[in-house]
């Protein structure tokens, strides 16, 4: 349900993308082009488009997996670039925004191919990544159940499984920025909570860092 479903881009002659060198092997030359020090389409972005088209893919609910899709397509347009999943090998492709009009590549408007980033989807996930994030979760829910009741418990499960599978991140290493989403944007409408877990719950997000600094098993 959750499969991506971008509009393909036209192709109407050798593909551009066909052609473009993968993240980890791009090199650049010439006086105008970025750097290896200083990639056109850094790498964080291009993982984080990476994460965000999986997660699009695999959501069960069409309206996660568009909004997946929507924050993937927002972390390349900041740098000028539009996403695609070419479906005929699973690859994303990440075009400069230049080449592409109303969804068409303008293949008079390529000069240089390696311009674009591929990246297959085919490949190994971050299942096992995901299990060991799991894993140091629920240590943490368990000591804050532990120490402070289950309705910090409830709270802090909620914390875990958004930064789990939003961010691919413990709840110890969320920033300030992910902290406040959670407690403005998903907690409202996803966690459900009790009253006595609403009105604690920003303490709840509070006593990760204070279990974590204890020492947590497993974590």
């Amino acid at each position: 349900m959750g499969n991506d479903h971008s509009e393909p881009v036209d192709r109407t002659g050798s593909e551009a993308g066909d052609s473009a060198v993968p993240a980890a092997d791009r090199e650049r030359t010439g006086d105008d082009e970025p750097t290896d020090e200083q990639p056109e389409l850094p790498g964080d972005v291009v993982e984080e488009a990476e994460r965000l088209t999986r997660l699009a893919e695999e959501a069960a609910v069409d309206d996660a997996a568009a909004a997946y899709r929507q924050r993937r397509d927002d972390v390349v347009d900041a740098h000028d670039f539009t996403a695609r999943v070419r479906e005929e090998d699973d690859t994303l492709v990440l075009y400069p925004e230049e080449w592409v009009e109303d969804g068409t590549v303008q293949f008079d408007r390529i000069a240089d191919t390696d311009r674009a980033v591929e990246v297959s989807l085919s490949g190994p996930d971050h299942g096992a990544e995901w299990e060991e994030i799991e894993e140091e979760n629920q240590a943490i829910v368990d000591a804050v159940e532990t120490a402070y009741g289950p309705a910090h418990a409830g709270n802090v499960r909620a914390f875990a499984d958004f930064m789990g599978n939003h961010y691919l991140k413990t709840v110890a290493d969320a920033t300030l920025d992910e902290r406040e989403e959670f407690l403005t944007e998903y907690y409202p409408r996803n966690a459900w909570p009790s009253k006595e877990q609403e009105s604690i719950v920003v303490d709840s997000v509070e006593l990760v860092a204070e279990v974590v600094d204890d020492g947590v098993p497993g974590t």
